[in-house]
């Protein structure tokens, strides 16, 4: 494996296949079991990690509501039967929460350059809380015109 001949789940494949439990591969077991214990105790002492994670969580959690919101005309559902309707649907509907958080993006910092240039301060420190995955600004239903030029 260190040598990158063999990948570890081609190891772990060839172990699963013997009949008796193999002493290297109790040895692997054992040792993960070490590596997730000393993690959980890493995790458990360390609140910065757990605000992190919790951060990245929050951030996914805002994304998907976002597309869940975007697929209110069909109540959440892909009624498509194939497959390549399917993946039309879901490219679609990543496409238009990427302009939504593209035009949120542009309009935030158009905002914070309005107040810099009022001379109202905009600490960065808390520009790093701000989320262009908004939507309650945005009309969702409706007709959407796209120009033809």
């Amino acid at each position: 494996m260190v040598a990158g001949i063999m990948p570890p789940s081609q190891l772990l494949r060839k172990f699963a296949s013997y009949p008796r439990q193999h002493e290297l591969a109790v040895a692997l077991r054992e040792i993960g079991r070490i590596e997730r214990t000393l993690f959980i105790i890493d995790w458990l002492l360390d609140a910065d990690m757990q605000r992190r994670a919790q951060i990245g969580l929050n951030k996914g959690e805002a994304h998907h509501a976002l597309k869940n919101a975007l697929r209110i005309g069909r109540q959440g559902e892909i009624r498509d039967r194939t497959a390549e309707g399917q993946h039309y649907r879901m490219a679609g509907l990543s496409l238009l929460a990427s302009i939504i958080i593209f035009w949120n993006t542009d309009q935030l910092g158009k905002a914070v350059q309005q107040r810099q240039k009022a001379g109202l301060d905009c600490a960065p420190e808390l520009l790093s809380h701000i989320s262009p995955l908004g939507w309650a600004h945005i009309l969702l239903t409706g007709e959407y015109r796209w120009p033809k030029s």
